[in-house]
């Protein structure tokens, strides 16, 4: 696939295609490329679409819920009595604001989850296992990882 994207921009180049032709045919072979079974993550990992939810750990989830929807007009639901998601944006992201599981825990951001491109659950975990990042599993559309420096990233694809 590299040398027809080399071959396009050469002719691109040249003068032998106008612009409008060059990106028709990059989309053209993007979209062949995958139909074709090709890889689901690129070599440089993964390609994140949204910010799927940031999941707060804090001391009164109502208090943090009603702060949120009154003033920043995010949308409550789930609200089960110890913790309430809050949606935003048009891509459908998340607030999720839960009790801290033991009392008296710093209300903390606990981990942010992104939805990334392609979800192929085995290929995710194969990639984050190729990374030596010890991937734990969550449901059947994520992962849990470290980043470097030890915060809890969620790896999600699109529900």
């Amino acid at each position: 696939m590299e040398h027809v994207i080399a071959d396009l921009l050469n002719q691109f180049e040249r003068g032998l295609l106008t612009r409008r032709q060059l990106i028709k045919s990059l989309a053209l072979g993007t979209a062949a490329a995958a139909g074709s079974g090709a890889a689901a993550a690129p070599a440089a990992g993964f390609s994140t679409v949204a910010v799927n939810h940031i999941s707060y750990q804090v001391a009164d989830y109502g208090r943090t819920r009603d702060f949120y929807v009154d003033l920043l007009g995010m949308k409550a639901s789930d609200d089960n009595g110890r913790q309430v998601n809050l949606s935003f944006g048009s891509e459908g992201a998340i607030l999720l604001a839960r009790n801290a599981r033991l009392a008296g825990t710093a209300p903390k951001v606990d981990h942010i989850g992104y939805t990334i491109a392609n979800w192929n659950k085995d290929a995710v975990h194969a990639e984050l296992e190729r990374r030596k990042l010890e991937p734990r599993p969550d449901t059947d559309l994520s992962f849990h990882v470290k980043d470097p420096d030890g915060f809890d990233v969620q790896i999600c694809g699109k529900a």
